[in-house]
């Protein structure tokens, strides 16, 4: 798959090809689902927590004698029943982290990018990066090349200016190759790639 390279400003720098290893597979919804569940389990904190009986501090004395009052047999007031009571069945921190294959992993980020391309969401830049960091003016230029909603990946390391000039702007994030993730991949309309970006890929599945 061929597609043209342009600047930020929207001018022409050149082509360059896909690779169809990369870009060029039949996107497996299945394998897509299993890696965003994976990554979203992964990043949950798992802190969750409440009180049970045994964190509760209330007395634990038997609230009357068992037979002739005419009350409920009740015994600590520590019981749930109770308002204050401990928590039945409450959650407990724990990781919510589940299993994935390294190369279930790498091929879900194949055919996530190969879905955005099948869909022509991908566009390929020559560099990110910016002489001032001023969000106004990158916004215009992210207008101008219809923009709004989108994901951009940088080589090994985003510009100082660029990341400081999107950070403000709704809809746009930016990652270096490092960062790519399926779920963000999805996430956003378009996939901006720079040239760096493309070289690192091509040599990361190489």
């Amino acid at each position: 798959m061929e597609l043209k390279v342009t600047t930020l400003d929207g001018k022409s720098a050149g082509s360059v090809t896909l690779p169809d290893a990369i870009f060029g597979l039949e996107p497996r919804p299945d394998i897509l689902q299993r890696c965003v569940t994976w990554q979203l389990a992964k990043r949950r904190a798992g802190t969750h927590a409440v009180k049970n009986r045994a964190d509760i501090n209330r007395t634990g004395k038997k609230l009357h004698a068992q037979k002739g009052t005419g009350g409920a047999r009740h015994g600590s007031q520590r019981a749930n029943l109770f308002r204050g009571g401990g928590r039945s069945f409450g959650p407990t921190p724990r990781s919510h982290a589940i299993g994935l294959p390294k190369k279930v992993r790498a091929l879900a980020l194949r055919h996530a990018l190969s879905a955005k391309a099948k869909d022509g969401g991908i566009v390929v830049i020559d560099t990110a990066s910016v002489a001032d960091a001023k969000t106004k003016t990158l916004s215009e230029r992210f207008g101008k090349l219809e923009i709004v909603n989108a994901l951009i990946i940088d080589g090994a390391e985003v510009d100082a200016n660029f990341r400081l000039a999107a950070r403000n702007i709704p809809g746009i994030d930016v990652l270096p190759i490092q960062g790519i993730n399926v779920y963000d991949i999805l996430r956003r309309t378009k996939l901006v790639l720079t040239k760096a970006a493309l070289d690192a890929l091509e040599a990361r599945f190489k």
